[in-house]
């Protein structure tokens, strides 16, 4: 397993979750939630990537149930490469299927309301995101996901 923090995040349309490991890659944790309608939200996340001094960025990648491309996809897509552009480190894309359903099922269990969740659903979908890679990457001894290049734009 590769040393260093990696950052994750949950790419919505009205906020992105943003979750980051410990070190050595066992445990995810919450950071904070970017509104995707504020000034320059890339930049928020690029300014975070730098500060946590990430070897490399997990985002989530929504796709239908039946794994196909939606509007959510092409999304998540789009802000990946442009994280990719302005980060200094490797972005990689899991699938994230179920993810935000799953977030939703644990605060519930934990007791919370969906209005009170609403603020940190975001960054649960993240945890949940880098987790999986984590726990991935240390079963495999493969990287989680696939490249960004491995998502050619579309013209």
């Amino acid at each position: 397993m590769r040393s260093g923090v990696r950052v994750g995040i949950d790419i919505g349309t009205v906020r992105i979750g943003v979750a980051r490991s410990d070190r050595d890659g066992y445990l995810a944790t919450p950071v904070e939630t970017v509104d995707r309608g504020s000034e320059n939200p890339i930049g928020q996340l690029v300014s975070l990537i730098a500060e946590l001094e990430a070897i490399e960025v997990i985002v989530g990648l929504p796709l239908s149930l039946n794994g196909s491309h939606t509007a959510s996809t092409e999304d998540a897509l789009v802000m990946a490469r442009e994280l990719a552009q302005n980060a200094s480190v490797p972005v990689r894309l899991v699938d994230e299927r179920l993810t935000t359903v799953s977030a939703h099922s644990a605060l519930r269990a934990a007791g919370k309301k969906q209005k009170q969740t609403r603020s940190v659903i975001d960054q649960v979908a993240a945890v949940m995101i880098l987790q999986h890679a984590l726990d991935s990457e240390r079963s495999s001894g493969n990287l989680p996901g696939k490249d960004i290049s491995e998502f050619p734009a579309q013209s």
